[in-house]
């Protein structure tokens, strides 16, 4: 087993794949860019999972928030989409759960993942 491999398995989760913030570790330990997690991953068959801003995996959310999404409607583009690393400055000054919670639960869409895994995703969902 590779050193890559080794450091690789440390992080997997319960369903043998690496949850979103921890993939942020891996590459900090890596010592790699984290867009090149997503090419790693897939090197060694692996998946990410559990997306923080809510495009994938199964993580729980609460109710969407008027205040969160008009600031990320203020980073959006005319098509109601953000990119990843802007949801993450939002989440600076309220939470990643909470942002991801209004991701999940209304019309923005999160674009250019940071870790590589997408560039753009199909409409999930609508303000509720």
């Amino acid at each position: 087993m590779t050193n890559t491999e080794q450091i690789l398995k440390k992080y997997l989760n319960d369903d043998g794949k690496i949850n979103c913030l921890d993939a942020f570790k891996l590459a900090k330990e890596l010592k790699i860019d984290p867009s090149e997690i997503a090419e790693i991953t897939k090197k060694y068959s692996l998946k990410i999972d559990n997306c923080e801003l809510g495009v994938f995996g199964s993580k729980k959310f609460t109710d969407a928030r008027d205040d969160i999404y008009e600031k990320l409607s203020s980073q959006a583009d005319s098509e109601k989409r953000v990119d990843c690393s802007a949801a993450w400055e939002v989440a600076k000054e309220f939470s990643l759960n909470k942002v991801g919670s209004t991701t999940k639960k209304s019309d923005i869409e999160v674009i250019y993942c940071q870790l590589g895994c997408f560039r753009t995703r199909i409409h999930h969902g609508s303000k509720s």
